[in-house]
Formats: C-alpha cells, structure tokens, sequence
C-alpha cells in the first residue's frame, strides 16, 4: 500500500514538472507583435567599385631559398597565393589552380613552409603584372598574393 502511495505521489509531481515547462502562446503572441511592430529599414545597395587601376609596385620580394616539389624549375621571380605548413593543404590549391588553366608549382622553404606558386618569371615587371592580375581576378580570395625573389 505504502508502495502505491510513494508511485501516485511521484506521477503527480511529474506531471507538475512537465506541465510548468510548457511555454505559453501569450509569450510567443507578445514576440512576434513586438517585432512586426518594428519598422523594416531597408539597408541602401553597396556600390560597385571599378576595378582598381595598376599601382606601381612598392612591395618588397620576400627573398627566400625554395625547393620545387614536383621537379620543376623556378625562375627568379615568382607569385605565391598560398603558404602552408601542411603539404595536404597545399597541394589541394595546386589542383585547384591547375584545373583553373594555371601551371602551378608546390615549393617547400628552407622552415619547412609549402608555397604555392602559380606563375615564375626571369622579369620583375611580369611578376608584378601576373600578381596584379591575380589580385583582380580572384578577389578577395587571393588579395595577399605576394612575390618571391628565389635566393
């Protein structure tokens, strides 16, 4: 009998506890007047910016010492759009540039960095024209792309 007490009690305090969880439609009701009451302010269009004229290139080359993975050879100047300590990493961006039309090369540094390379140069002139043009065409994406003097 006791037994029977203690299992009625312990059914009426969980329907207590259930029945307190439950939200009410009032609350959800006063939400929803509140914020349909709000005025909608439309935000104006961003504008399209032209493209940015050339600048003349202050940037100072990285010089560093770079060992081409695959066998291909570097020329003195070179455009790096990614630098990575995982080579997994940076072979995936050499695929990625390649199916692009690019011919990407994979180079490790003398730290053990990954640098993908996606056009090398004898002139620092193209380089500098090949960076800037890769800025422009994979915006924002590639916008630090940066130049290497190979050591």
């Amino acid at each position: 009998m006791n037994s029977k007490f203690y299992l009625f009690g312990l059914m009426i305090v969980i329907l207590f506890a259930l029945s307190g969880c439950k939200a009410k439609q009032s609350a959800y009701s006063k939400v929803y007047e509140t914020a349909t009451a709000k005025p909608i302010v439309e935000e104006p269009a961003p504008a399209v910016s032209a493209p940015q004229p050339k600048r003349v290139d202050t940037d100072v080359f990285q010089k560093e010492k770079v060992k081409p993975l695959d066998g291909n050879s570097l020329q003195q100047y070179s455009v790096v759009i990614g630098s990575f300590l995982n080579q997994t990493n940076a072979q995936s961006l050499k695929e990625q540039m390649a199916y692009d039309g690019y011919r990407p090369v994979v180079a490790q540094n003398e730290k053990g960095m990954y640098r993908v390379i996606v056009a090398t140069f004898s002139e620092r002139s193209q380089a500098v024209t090949e960076r800037d043009d890769i800025k422009v065409k994979y915006a924002p994406r590639f916008s630090d792309a940066w130049l290497l003097e190979n050591d």
